[in-house]
C-alpha cells in the first residue's frame, strides 16, 4: 500500500488492532489509538523533557517526555519509537528498554501508550530538533520532575 505512513492504527479497549484511518479522518476524541513515548535520562539523574511544537493539534506547546509519536500503518511500538527518536531529536542507535503500556484518557483523547527508557549524556543544545514536532528540550532533575508532577497532576 503506497502512502501508508499517513494511516493511524485504530484499536479496541484491549489494544487489539481493528482498523486504520487516514490522518485526516482520524478523530482522537473518538478513536482509540497507539502511542510510543521515550523517557531519556542522563548520568546526572536528569530527565530530558521536550516541548511539543506550538502548532501541534494535541498538546501544542506542552512539555512532556523526550519523544512521543502516534503509531502509523504496520508499525510496532518499537518501530515507532526508533523512528520518532531519529526524527524528533536526531538520535540513532540508542539502546532502549521497553517499559509499561498504559491506557490513557486525557483531554478527551483515548490511547494506549508504551513507554521506553534510554540513556544519553548529550547536552540539550546538541540535540537536532524537528521544528514542527519539538520547540525545545531541557534536562531537569528527576527530583524536580517528580515534585512538579505531584504539584500539577492534571497538567
Amino acid at each position: 500500500m503506497s502512502g501508508t505512513g499517513k494511516y493511524r492504527q485504530i484499536v479496541d479497549e484491549n489494544d487489539d488492532l481493528i482498523g486504520h484511518k487516514w490522518k485526516e479522518e482520524f478523530d482522537p476524541t473518538r478513536d482509540i489509538y497507539r502511542v510510543s513515548a521515550l523517557w531519556l535520562r542522563n548520568s546526572n539523574q536528569e530527565v530530558l523533557l521536550a516541548q511539543r511544537g506550538s502548532k501541534k493539534k494535541n498538546g501544542g506547546g506542552q512539555w512532556g517526555p523526550a519523544v512521543a509519536g502516534t503509531l502509523e500503518y504496520n508499525e510496532t511500538y518499537e518501530d515507532n519509537i526508533v523512528k520518532e527518536i531519529s526524527e524528533e531529536i536526531g538520535l540513532s542507535g540508542l539502546k532502549l528498554q521497553r517499559g509499561v503500556k498504559r491506557y490513557i484518557e486525557a483531554d478527551g483523547r483515548k490511547y494506549f501508550c508504551t513507554y521506553f527508557y534510554g540513556t544519553s549524556n548529550k547536552p540539550a543544545e546538541a540535540f537536532i530538533l524537528e521544528e514542527r514536532a519539538v520547540e525545545a528540550v531541557k534536562w531537569v532533575s528527576e527530583e524536580w520532575l517528580l515534585d512538579d508532577m505531584l504539584r500539577h497532576p492534571d497538567v
